[in-house]
């Protein structure tokens, strides 16, 4: 059964980039590993053939992993959504309504998040409980170690 997931046309060169390199440069430089462990003689006992087999299997292991991902991927329609709730991805500014901190988050798809940019997966606690309010919505938010949050949306822009 397909796992449809959907990503951006960035997020879908991302993967494409990655499963190429993997394909042409490192599966190359670990068949070439394994021949020249190989050539050093008995492989029973031969600790670097058995090192460069287990990332051989790694490695087959993600390529396979991206080859599901690619073929399973649907590219978000932008102009299908609507900027004025919050939704995939959209930007959005909330404000902590317990300490008053402010702070931008995009929601983006799981295999495009990323914290050190303020891109949070759309599946998380706090995503899910953003998603459909609007500008001035205030939102109650449970985490998973039941602490509840309260957050007022400030903006809210959809990325072009």
């Amino acid at each position: 059964m397909a796992n449809i997931q959907y990503v951006t046309k960035e997020g879908l060169d991302k993967l494409r980039a990655e499963l190429k390199h993997l394909e042409s440069v490192e599966r190359q430089r670990i068949t070439e590993q394994i021949a020249d462990a190989r050539d050093k003689g008995d492989l029973s006992e031969n600790a670097e053939y058995d090192a460069a087999k287990e990332a051989q299997g790694l490695l087959e292991s993600r390529i396979s992993k991206l080859q599901d991902q690619v073929a399973n991927a649907r590219i978000i329609d932008k102009s299908q959504l609507d900027s004025t709730k919050v939704s995939i991805l959209s930007t959005v500014k909330i404000k902590n309504l317990a300490n008053n901190q402010e702070l931008t988050y995009q929601l983006v798809p799981e295999t495009e998040a990323d914290l050190k940019n303020n891109k949070i997966a759309v599946s998380t606690p706090i995503s899910k409980g953003l998603l459909g309010k609007k500008v001035g919505d205030k939102a109650e938010i449970k985490l998973p170690n039941g602490n509840i949050l309260n957050f007022e949306i400030l903006d809210l822009k959809l990325e072009e």
